[in-house]
């Protein structure tokens, strides 16, 4: 109740605001000049706290909403997924001198082997019209004396339910980088004691890449699958930084012929 009572209350107020300054645009033309200057001036008081009501609004509500999980679907999909690095904010948004293995947030590790860590890793807000998803990942490298980067990915359950060796495993990612570097994409399935691999180059050239895994040219135990995860393999990627806008996965099964 006392709820409502403070809506209607600022519901009255604002209009007897705006007919107020409604009487006042009417008046300015005819007012002294003394006047018209502290009216002036009352009005550009209001109208700084205006703008940035308007600033903020206008901000927060191009961005992807925090949990979206918008996903461009191909036709006959029947299962996809955003890690969570890409949907909601992580406890920990970002480290320098990243170790060996360091895990981001729960399901997304960072792997490498150099001596000596120079990279730095982010969770970023997605800003651009064209994102779906709210967050990005950002990883700067400096020097890098290692053999090795890799960002590993594991797939919930429900990828591993109902999958067949009929089905295509599709990745989509959205990728910037400061300079070109061959980036691999490796899909990985456990069935008992053995892991089966699928290894695919990321087309270089465009930001919105994509790749599938067919799982009919594999040696998979359909009956065994207990679970999946990808690693993105980075190759090179000495003074470079690079963000992932978004990454999906999706699965389908192959059409009959």
């Amino acid at each position: 109740m006392a709820r409502s009572l403070t809506d209607w209350m600022d519901q009255f107020l604002q209009k007897r605001v705006q007919r107020r300054w409604a009487s006042l645009a009417e008046r300015a033309p005819q007012m002294d000049l003394d006047a018209l200057r502290s009216l002036r001036s009352r009005a550009r008081t209001m109208r700084r706290h205006l703008d940035r009501v308007l600033h903020q609004a206008e901000h927060r509500l191009a961005l992807p909403v925090i949990g979206s999980n918008a996903i461009r679907k191909p036709l006959g999909t029947d299962w996809t997924w955003r890690p969570d690095l890409w949907r909601g904010p992580i406890p920990v948004p970002g480290f320098s001198s990243v170790p060996g293995r360091a895990v981001v947030c729960d399901g997304a590790t960072v792997f490498h082997d150099c001596r000596r860590s120079e990279l730095t890793v982010r969770q970023i807000r997605n800003t651009r019209e064209a994102d779906l998803a709210p967050f990005g990942f950002r990883m700067d490298v400096f020097r890098f004396d290692g053999s090795f980067l890799s960002l590993v990915l594991d797939l919930p359950p429900g990828a591993a339910e109902g999958l067949k060796l009929r089905h295509l495993i599709r990745l989509d990612v959205i990728v910037e980088m400061e300079k070109p570097l061959e980036i691999f994409a490796r899909l990985n399935i456990k069935h008992g004691p053995n892991v089966e691999q699928i290894v695919r180059e990321l087309p270089l050239g465009d930001e919105d890449v994509m790749v599938e895994f067919d799982l009919a040219y594999t040696k998979v135990n359909e009956r065994r699958i207990e679970r999946l995860w990808v690693d993105l393999i980075f190759e090179g990627p000495e003074m470079n930084q690079i963000i992932l806008r978004d990454v999906t996965l999706s699965r389908r099964p192959r059409a009959e012929l």
